[in-house]
């Protein structure tokens, strides 16, 4: 039999082409001449009224070829851009307008559009436009949205846009009546995920077959193939869009459409050229979603064990100007919060509350982050309060390998039960404590010390809802050459897709990894999809892609039992060759590709392979009843409700006595994502979500000020950490409970990297200072305040 393939730690396919400059992103996209190109007027004020929008001085300008404001707009295009994921608490939902209509509402937002020969023709002539506001009170953050006194919408009181409550047992009587209880209020402030690439679109029309192709930077594909034809009034068969090489999505680029994925291809089919669009960092900081910011107020009941006997939580979440993604976010918050732990009672509830700020959608984590850290927290303040290991706290609140699948008795993000599927918490916790030394940190501890040094180890827990529906799909074809094709929806972003689909395909199909070809992101080639985000491209394309090649080589071995006139039980495919078992009677994948074909013998030179095999009765139809030709198999994968994955970080870190710097010295992960398909693409999907979730807990925040301005917004200003301050000593060790839900057993991956790092991080800085941390990210120079202001407790 071939080799498996699935488990095995293939190098990834994708990289010697993008390592080599060979990549094609948007910006390489219709970069010859003729191509016009837009900018974007955006506004420099958070709130205000649009008294006047004075065009005149652009539209003599040479080589503009366009210029519109909203009034220029007509039919859907001037309707307000969909709200992609209603709920039925989302009583007060706003989106934007592809260009503002009489208001702005955050820095940035689109004002007017321009065409022009080139960018700098384009930006000179933005320039030149004058517009006239009435400025409005910003509400900025969400103490101040909180308050009410000023709104960000004249028609949503307290600029609450959501109020969601669930409960599950009676938490509020349950913390009464426990023995011993605590209160904590916890903060996470705004970050931005700052992919590479930012945002872009390249269309192009085709006036003579009526026929328009968009090329855009998205994780959704799909979804602005529908927005674009519903808005520009096309047939969705007239749209095709296209989605090459993306320099980072995490999350940023699942909002579909953007306005500029609308005005790009209605300016093309305007004007009979291609127009380009790419946005500048400024642009991508002030116009794009950001995420993470809310603050909790945590009371808690348990016993001496440390068993959580009733969890209320109260949070207020900051959905940005716009809720074009719903409330995905906090909901999400509200949910996973309860990681690994099963309370005896759990209320949650929040509001989610509109400010004068860039749009919030999902970064990578979605409300995990900030759920994982009030969860983490209160589990190390329980232990503080108890006198307990830490460890031993969470490992007297964990689901047991024996109660799954477990209800947690709320409604999940997707609208289903949250019932965790698989899992082995108690395991996880034993291989991480052995991966970090956690029984052995005292001494370690102790010897720094004696050297005048400040060292702390934190750990943290989560689990993670994978593999969103509700649906993906799948098309496997068999060339004549014994090569696979394999087209499915979801986009790419750097997952390593062709490689990992490339295996399943390789096991399913029984034919060699390297004869298989994995296109994603094209409509042309699978145009229904939902798109990649929330961990969910591995169990969703990859079961499509899994039940399609089955699907396919079904079809070939019933194909090639009628040639070789053997019963199909008898076949097997090895390296691309369907063979009788135990004789040298077969033939190639391909030949079986051009036995399928009616017309081969008129149009395939590789049919001369084909003529020695019986096909049939000539005199029956050349395509059997229920068939159709070609070597293929077309699938979709849609599950009866999420996956959930699961893991554990633990964290060393030193902080300077002098200075408060923070180093990690080392980091371990416990991972748990079902049956692995490429154990290096998992492990580099948790090193990339690591470097990310150090830099939400040490550095990366969006600083507005009172009046709504970023303060700052370039690279210069908005801190990420290098390669230096990742930890040399980062270990990874994986769990495999597959989830019984889907044909591989597989769960997602993609996300689990960040998770927890700012709970793990917030409490090996407790552990090494001795003073309680609340809030992060948080820098040097915090901490210099945080032992100011709090009195230090000595280590144990």
């Amino acid at each position: 039999m071939t080799t498996r393939m699935v488990g095995e730690a293939v190098a990834r396919v994708e990289d010697d082409r993008i390592l080599r400059g060979q990549g094609a992103y948007v910006d390489d996209i219709a970069a010859s001449p003729g191509t016009l190109h837009a900018a974007v007027l955006r506004s420099p004020h958070a709130h205000a009224r649009i008294a006047d929008i004075d065009v005149s001085g652009v539209l003599d300008v040479e080589g503009v070829h366009l210029v519109w404001t909203y009034d220029d707009l007509e039919g859907p295009m001037a309707e307000s851009l969909p709200l992609l994921i209603p709920h039925p608490t989302l009583t007060h939902g706003h989106t934007q307008f592809a260009l503002a209509n009489g208001e702005v509402n955050h820095v940035g937002e689109a004002i007017a559009f321009v065409v022009a020969e080139d960018r700098y023709v384009a930006e000179d002539a933005l320039d030149r436009i004058r517009v006239s506001y009435d400025f409005l009170p910003p509400v900025v953050g969400i103490e101040a949205a909180r308050d009410g006194e000023a709104l960000v919408h004249d028609d949503v009181p307290g600029n609450v846009a959501a109020h969601l409550e669930q409960e599950v047992g009676d938490a509020r009587a349950a913390i009464a009546e426990a023995p011993y209880t605590l209160s904590l209020d916890l903060a996470i402030e705004r970050s931005q995920c700052a992919p590479l690439e930012g945002r872009g679109t390249v269309a192009r029309w085709d006036a003579d077959v009526r026929r328009l192709l968009v090329w855009t930077s998205t994780q959704t594909s799909t979804g602005v193939r529908a927005a674009v034809a519903a808005k520009l009034g096309l047939d969705l068969a007239q749209v095709d869009v296209i989605t090459p090489d993306v320099g980072g999505g995490f999350g940023v680029k699942i909002v579909h459409p953007w306005p500029e994925e609308l005005l790009v291809p209605l300016a093309a089919m305007r004007l009979g050229r291609t127009v380009k669009f790419t946005e500048d960092r400024r642009e991508h900081f002030v116009s794009s979603a950001h995420e993470r910011a809310q603050l909790h107020h945590v009371d808690v009941g348990f016993d001496a064990d440390g068993r959580v006997l009733g969890l209320d939580v109260r949070f207020w979440h900051d959905n940005g100007a716009y809720t074009p993604y719903g409330l995905i976010v906090p909901i999400i918050t509200s949910t996973q919060l309860l990681g690994p732990y099963k309370p005896a009672s759990y209320r949650v509830v929040f509001d989610s509350l509109y400010t004068n700020t860039v749009i919030v959608t999902p970064y990578r984590g979605a409300g995990r982050p900030q759920g994982c850290f009030v969860m983490e927290r209160t589990m190390d303040a329980i232990a503080e309060a108890l006198g307990r290991d830490r460890a031993e706290v969470r490992a007297a609140n964990f689901i047991q390998p024996e109660e799954f699948p477990y209800d947690q008795g709320l409604v999940f993000q997707d609208g289903r039960d949250l019932v965790y599927d698989s899992g082995d918490y108690p395991r996880s916790l034993e291989m991480l404590k052995s991966l970090i030394g956690w029984d052995d940190f005292a001494a370690m501890r102790a010897e720094a010390e004696r050297s005048g040094r400040r060292l702390g180890i934190g750990l943290g827990c989560y689990v993670e809802g994978t593999g969103v529906g509700p649906y993906e799909g799948a098309h496997v074809q068999i060339e004549t050459t014994g090569k696979v094709k394999v087209a499915t929806g979801l986009t790419s972003q750097g997952q390593g897709h062709q490689t990992s689909f490339a295996q399943i395909v390789a096991d399913a199909l029984g034919v060699r990894f390297e004869d298989v070809e994995i296109t994603t992101g094209d409509t042309r080639r699978m145009p229904y999809a939902v798109g990649t985000f929330a961990s969910r491209a591995a169990v969703m394309s990859g079961s499509a892609i899994h039940l399609a090649a089955l699907k396919a080589r079904a079809k070939a071995l019933r194909i090639a039992a009628e040639a070789l006139e053997v019963d199909e039980d008898d076949l097997e495919i090895v390296d691309g060759h369907v063979g009788v078992r135990g004789t040298d009677r077969g033939m190639a994948l391909g030949t079986v590709a051009v036995l399928s074909n009616p017309l081969r013998y008129a149009f395939d030179e590789a049919s001369k392979a084909a003529t020695q095999f019986s096909v049939g009765d000539p005199g029956k139809p050349p395509v059997s009843e229920g068939d159709e030709p070609g070597l293929e198999g077309r699938d979709f994968y849609s599950p009866d409700r999420s996956t959930f994955a699961s893991g554990m970080h633990a964290a060393i870190v030193e902080t300077d006595p002098v200075t408060a710097e923070i180093t990690v010295l080392k980091y371990a992960v416990v991972h748990d994502c079902g049956t692995i398909v490429n154990p290096l693409i998992v492990e580099g999907q948790i090193h990339g979500g690591l470097a990310q979730g150090i830099g939400g807990a040490l550095y990366e925040r969006m600083a507005y000020d009172a009046d709504g301005q970023l303060q700052n917004a370039s690279f210069m200003d908005f801190l990420m950490p290098y390669v230096t301050e990742i930890p040399d000593d980062l270990v990874v060790d994986h769990l495999e409970t597959p989830s019984p839900l889907n044909p591989l057993g597989i769960k997602g991956a993609g996300e689990a990297g960040t998770i927890p790092v700012a709970a793990v991080i917030a409490a090996a800085i407790e552990d090494a200072e001795g003073i309680p941390v609340r809030s992060m990210p948080i820098s040097p120079a915090e901490l210099w305040e945080l032992r100011r202001t709090s009195p230090r407790k000595e280590q144990p």
